[in-house]
C-alpha cells in the first residue's frame, strides 16, 4: 500500500521478532567503535568539522539520536567520531538485535583506521560524507526528509476532513484528489475520466482499501477513510528515516546479479549484470507469520517439487480429512504428510531452492488468485512467485540449463537441476518506494516492523499505516 509523500509536497518471518533488543543510544553492535586503538590527534580544524558532522546530521535522518559533539580531549572526540561514523556507515541500529533474524549481508568498514588516515589528512568531513550510501535513493530520501522537518507541524491534509462524507454518485471538489491518491494505492489501475463525480469504479476501489483496513467496506469516504488516505508530515518524516536507515544496513555494493525481494510491496526483482532483468508480484508471509529478513541464494531449480508439510502447519491439514487429503494428493511418508507433485500441489510446478536454517524458498502455486489482491502478505512465510515457470524459465536461459529445466520438467516427477553459479537472494522490508518521477512514496508497512526501527532512531511520535491481518492458506 502506498501513499505520496505530500506535496513535497503533494508527492514521494516465517518467524516473527518477539524479543526486541535495541542497541543503546545510537551505538551499533556492528565493528568495533573503541578509541582507544585510533592514533588521535584532533586539530581545531578537524574538531570543528566533526560538530558540523553532527549537527548536520538530519540529512541522515539522525537527527532525533542526541549525538554528542562538544568533546574537550582527544579520546572523547574520537569515540563521537567512531559512533556517528558507525551510524553512517552500517546504521545507528542493529538489526541483527532489533529482529529474530536478519541475515542480509552487511557493510563492514575499518572506522578506526578510517578516522587514523582521516585525521592524518586533515579531512574527517570528506570521511565522514563517504560512510553513508551515495546511490539516488538515498539521495531522494534525503532531500525529502529535509523538506518534510521543514513543514508546520500541522499541515492542512491534502484531503480536506471537512466532516461531509462522500457518498457513491455524489459529485465533490475532492474526488480529483482522492482519485490521484487511490492510484498511487493501487486500488486504481488508470485514470477515470469522471471530473469529480465518485463512479462505480471509484466506489470499487475505495471498498477494497476499506476492507483491507478493517473498515466496513460500504464504499462511503468518510473520515476514516480520509485518514487512509492523509498522511501527516510527521508519519512521512518518520517512513523516510527509517527507510535511509534500512539502506545504511546494506553493502555499498551488492552483487550485480541477484534476486531482491521487498516484503513490504510484495514484489520481486531480478537484477542481472547490474540492470534490472525482471520484476513481478509475489506472495510473502503473513503477520504472525512473517517472511525473515534473509540473505540466502538459489542454488538449484527444483521441477514438479513434493511437499513435506511442515510440523507447525501440519494440524491444519490433517483435520480436513481422509477425503481431502487423497483428493489432494497427500500422503503420509515416515512420520509426515507428504503432498506428491501435480497441479494441486501447494508449491506448484517449481520450487527454487535456497540455503538457510530457515526453511524459506521461493516456489510456485495453485492459487494464482492472490497475485491479484493488493495486499500480498498471506503465506506461512515461504515466498510464491507470480508465473513462477516464467521465472524459473528466465534463469534456466541466463544460466545456460535450459535443456536440463526443460528434461527435468517433463518427468512429471521431483527433478533438480543445479545451477551453474548460485544467485544471491535479499529478503529486504522497505516501506518507501518511488514513482516514476523519483519521488518517494509511503507504503503500508504489513509487518509492523517500522516501529521498532522508529523507536530505536529517536522518533516519539508518527505511525505507519498497517492493514488488518487476515489468515493464509495451506501452503508454505
Amino acid at each position: 500500500m502506498l501513499i505520496k509523500l505530500g506535496q513535497l509536497s503533494a508527492a514521494a518471518l516465517l518467524l516473527a521478532g518477539c524479543s526486541v533488543s535495541v542497541a543503546p543510544d545510537n551505538q551499533t553492535t556492528s565493528g568495533n567503535t573503541s578509541a582507544a586503538t585510533v592514533p588521535a590527534h584532533w586539530t581545531k580544524d578537524t574538531r570543528a568539522q566533526l560538530r558540523q558532522a553532527i549537527d548536520s546530521r538530519a540529512a541522515h535522518g539522525l537527527d532525533q539520536i542526541p549525538f554528542a559533539s562538544d568533546a574537550d580531549d582527544e579520546v572523547s572526540a574520537t569515540q563521537q567520531a567512531l559512533t556517528f561514523a558507525a551510524a553512517l556507515a552500517h546504521g545507528a541500529t542493529d538489526p541483527t538485535k532489533l529482529y529474530d533474524v536478519y541475515t542480509v549481508p552487511r557493510p563492514t568498514p575499518d572506522l578506526r583506521a578510517g578516522l587514523a588516515n582521516a585525521l592524518r589528512a586533515n579531512d574527517v568531513k570528506a570521511w565522514l560524507s563517504s560512510l553513508a550510501p551515495t546511490d539516488q535513493n538515498y539521495t531522494r530520501l534525503s532531500r525529502a526528509y529535509l523538506a518534510l522537518r521543514q513543514q508546520p507541524s500541522a499541515p492542512t491534509p491534502a484531503i480536506p476532513v471537512n466532516g461531509e462524507a462522500i457518498k457513491p454518485g455524489a459529485v465533490d471538489p475532492r474526488i480529483a484528489t482522492i482519485t490521484r491518491e487511490l492510484l498511487i494505492l493501487d486500488y486504481l489501475d488508470q485514470q477515470p475520466a469522471q471530473g469529480n463525480q465518485y463512479t462505480p469504479v471509484m466506489v470499487r476501489a475505495v471498498q477494497q482499501m476499506q476492507a483491507d483496513y478493517g473498515m466496513k467496506p460500504d464504499g462511503v469516504v468518510g473520515s476514516a477513510a480520509l485518514a487512509i488516505l492523509n498522511m501527516s508530515d510527521t508519519d512521512r518524516a518518520r517512513a523516510v528515516a527509517i527507510a535511509m536507515e534500512r539502506l545504511r544496513w546494506l553493502e555499498r555494493t551488492p552483487p550485480t546479479t541477484r534476486i531482491d525481494v521487498n516484503l513490504a510491496a510484495a514484489r520481486l526483482t531480478y537484477w542481472r549484470d547490474g540492470k534490472i532483468a525482471d520484476s513481478r508480484k509475489v506472495v510473502v508471509g503473513e503477520p504472525d507469520r512473517e517472511t525473515p529478513q534473509l540473505g540466502s541464494p538459489i542454488f538449484r531449480l527444483v521441477a514438479n517439487p513434493t511437499w513435506t508439510i511442515p510440523r507447525s502447519i501440519e494440524g491444519e491439514t490433517a483435520v480436513k480429512g481422509a477425503a481431502y487429503l487423497k483428493a489432494n494428493n497427500i500422503a503420509r511418508k515416515d512420520g509426515w504428510l507428504v503432498q506428491h507433485p501435480g497441479p494441486k500441489n501447494s508449491l506448484g510446478l517449481v520450487k527454487f531452492d535456497m540455503l538457510n536454517d530457515q526453511a524459506i524458498y521461493l516456489h510456485d502455486t495453485p492459487a494464482k488468485q492472490l497475485f491479484a489482491m493488493i495486499q500480498r502478505q498471506r503465506s506461512h512465510g515461504c515466498v510464491r512467485v507470480d508465473d513462477a515457470l516464467g521465472f524459473a524459465e528466465i534463469l534456466a536461459r541466463d544460466e545456460g540449463v535450459t535443456d536440463q529445466w526443460h528434461q527435468a520438467r517433463g518427468t512429471g516427477e521431483e527433478t533438480f537441476v543445479k545451477l551453474p553459479k548460485q544467485i544471491p537472494v535479499r529478503m529486504l522490508y522497505q516501506t518507501v518506494l518511488f514513482d516514476d518521477a523519483g519521488e518517494p512514496i509511503v507504503r503500508n508497512d504489513p509487518y509492523g516492523w517500522d516501529d521498532r526501527v522508529g523507536a530505536a532512531l529517536g522518533f516519539k511520535t508518527g505511525k505507519a499505516l498497517r492493514v488488518e491481518t487476515r489468515a493464509s492458506d495451506e501452503g508454505p
